[in-house]
C-alpha cells in the first residue's frame, strides 16, 4: 500500500509531501519525500501524525463516567469513589465487561489513541467465585479490542491483598483475588489465541503494592520474563498521599524506593500515575528507563495530585499517557492537562517546551508516543521505516489548520481545541475510522446504553 501524506511528523521532525509505503504485514516499508505523487497514489485528506498509545485502561469503567459527580461527604476523595466502584462492578458480568470495552475502543480510536493496555483485573465472578475458564473475562476484552481494531497490550493484574501488611481482601475485592501463577496462565491463555496478530501483546501488571507485597511482584516479573523477555510489567504506585503513608509504616520506606529495592526496574517497567514521589524517586524511575504512565483527566478527576514533571524531564525521563477511568476518551485532551495542570503549579507557560524542543504541543506528542510504545511493548514510537503503521489523518481543510505547518500543527491538535480534527485512523495498516466514523460505532452505541441501563436500573 501506498499513501500520499501532505506533510507528516517523524520522530525527527516534519516532512513535506512524502510517499509512505506499508507493507502487507503492516509495517512501513519506506518513507520518501516526493515532488509529486503518483498519479494512482491515495492521496490522504491531511496532516499525518503517529497514533498515540493509550498506556493506562480500565475499561469497564467507561460506563461510571459522570456517575460519581455527586457530594458525598466533605472528605470526598479517591477513597470514597473506590467504595463506589466496588458497587458498580458488582453488577457487570463478562457480556457486559466486553460490550462495554467495545465501546471505549471505538471511543479511543475516535479519539487519536491507536493502541491501549488493558490493566484488567475484574477476573472472578461478582460474587469471587472464579470462572470456569480463569481466562473467560480477558477474552472479553480480547474479542472487543479485535472488533474494534485497536491493538491490545493486555495485562492482567495481580491482586492478593487489601492493604499494606498482607492485610485480607474485602469482600468486595473478592472478584479481584489472583496469584502470580494464576496471572501468568491467563496471560498465556491469551497469548496462544494470538500468536499470529501483530497488534496484540501481552504482558502483566500487579496492582499496587497494597494489593500485592514487592516478594510477590518480583515472583511476578521473573515468571513473566522467564516466558518472554521482552513482556511490559505495570504497576500503580504512589498514587495517593494516604498509599506513600501507609507504606510508610508498614516497611519504613516510599513506594517507588520499595519496589526499586525488590525488583529490577527497567525499560520494561511502566509505574502508572507516580503522582507523589521525592527527589531520589523521581531519579530512580528517570534513571531506569523505566516508562512514568500519567493519567492526567483521571488523576484531576479523583483529586490525586500531580505529577513532578519538571525534574523528570530534567533527568530525561520518559513518559506516556493512559485514559485510565476514562472520564476522558481524547488523546490531545490529555495531554493539554498534563501541560496545563504544571502551568497552573509552577506560574509559568509552556513548561514541557525547552530550547531545544519549542513546540509544546510535538514535544508532548512525540514523548507520549515514544513513552507509550514502550510501556505498551510494541514498535510504534513514531512514523519511522520498521515501525508498525499506527497513524492519524487530521482534516487539512478544518479552519483551525489553516496555515499550520510542521509542529503548529501538533500544537493546534493539542491546545486549539477542537475535537473534530481527528478524519482517518489506521491501525497496523488497517483503516478503522475513516471520515471521522467508525463501521461499528452505531451498534456498539445501541449495545452500550441498554447495558448501561441494566446494570444501572
Amino acid at each position: 500500500m501506498e499513501l500520499y501524506a501532505p506533510s507528516l511528523m517523524t520522530p525527527d521532525g516534519w516532512l513535506e509531501g512524502c510517499l509512505l509505503s506499508i507493507g502487507d504485514n503492516g509495517v512501513i516499508d519506506g518513507i520518501d519525500v516526493v515532488d509529486e505523487p503518483p498519479p494512482d497514489v491515495q492521496r490522504l485528506a491531511g496532516p499525518v501524525l503517529p497514533g498515540m498509545p493509550n498506556l493506562h485502561s480500565h475499561a469497564f469503567q467507561r460506563a461510571m463516567a459522570g456517575l460519581t459527580e455527586r457530594w458525598g461527604s466533605q472528605t470526598d476523595s479517591f477513597w470514597t469513589w473506590r467504595t463506589l466502584m466496588y458497587k458498580f462492578v458488582e453488577r457487570l458480568g463478562p457480556e457486559e465487561i466486553e460490550v462495554i470495552a467495545r465501546q471505549l475502543y471505538i471511543e479511543c480510536l475516535k479519539g487519536g489513541y491507536t493502541a491501549v493496555a488493558e490493566f484488567h483485573y475484574l477476573h472472578n465472578a461478582p460474587d469471587g467465585t472464579p470462572y470456569d475458564n480463569p481466562a473467560e473475562t480477558s477474552h472479553r476484552i480480547l474479542a472487543a479490542a479485535q472488533e474494534t481494531g485497536i491493538a491490545l497490550t493486555h495485562l492482567p493484574v495481580l491482586y492478593a491483598y487489601g492493604g499494606f501488611g498482607e492485610a485480607p481482601l474485602g469482600e468486595a475485592q473478592g472478584r479481584f483475588r489472583t496469584d502470580p501463577e494464576t496471572v501468568l496462565r491467563i496471560g498465556e491463555s491469551v497469548a496462544e489465541q494470538t500468536a499470529s496478530s501483530p497488534v496484540i501483546t501481552v504482558g502483566a501488571a500487579a496492582h499496587s503494592l497494597r494489593a500485592a507485597p514487592p516478594a510477590l511482584v518480583r515472583e511476578l516479573q521473573t515468571g513473566l520474563h522467564a516466558r518472554n523477555p521482552a513482556a511490559p510489567i505495570h504497576i500503580h504506585i504512589a498514587e495517593q498521599v494516604k498509599e506513600v503513608e501507609d507504606c510508610l509504616f508498614s516497611s519504613g520506606k516510599r513506594p517507588v524506593a520499595l519496589l526499586a529495592e525488590t525488583c529490577d526496574l527497567d525499560r520494561r517497567w511502566c509505574l502508572v500515575h507516580a503522582t507523589h514521589l521525592d527527589e531520589t524517586e523521581t531519579a530512580l524511575i528517570a534513571d531506569s528507563g523505566a516508562v512514568a504512565g500519567i493519567c492526567p483527566t483521571t488523576e484531576a478527576n479523583l483529586g490525586d495530585g500531580l505529577f513532578p514533571l519538571p525534574g523528570f524531564l530534567g533527568r530525561n525521563g520518559i513518559l506516556g499517557i493512559g485514559s485510565d477511568s476514562h472520564v476522558c476518551r481524547d488523546a490531545a485532551e490529555e495531554l493539554r492537562l498534563l501541560e496545563y495542570g504544571q502551568r497552573l503549579h509552577l506560574r509559568a507557560r509552556n513548561v514541557v517546551a525547552s530550547e531545544r524542543e519549542k513546540a509544546t504541543g510535538g514535544n508532548l506528542w512525540r514523548r507520549a508516543v515514544a513513552g507509550g510504545a514502550a510501556a505498551c511493548g510494541t514498535p510504534t514510537g513514531g512514523l519511522a521505516v520498521g515501525n508498525r503503521a499506527d497513524l492519524i489523518v487530521l482534516d487539512g481543510d478544518h479552519p483551525d489548520l489553516t496555515a499550520r505547518r510542521g509542529d503548529t500543527i501538533a500544537d493546534t491538535l493539542v491546545f486549539g481545541g477542537a475535537r473534530d480534527l481527528i478524519r482517518d485512523v489506521m491501525v497496523g495498516g488497517n483503516w478503522v475510522v475513516r471520515e471521522g466514523r467508525h463501521p461499528q460505532e452505531e451498534a456498539s452505541a445501541a449495545a452500550f446504553a441498554k447495558t448501561v441501563e441494566s446494570v444501572l436500573d
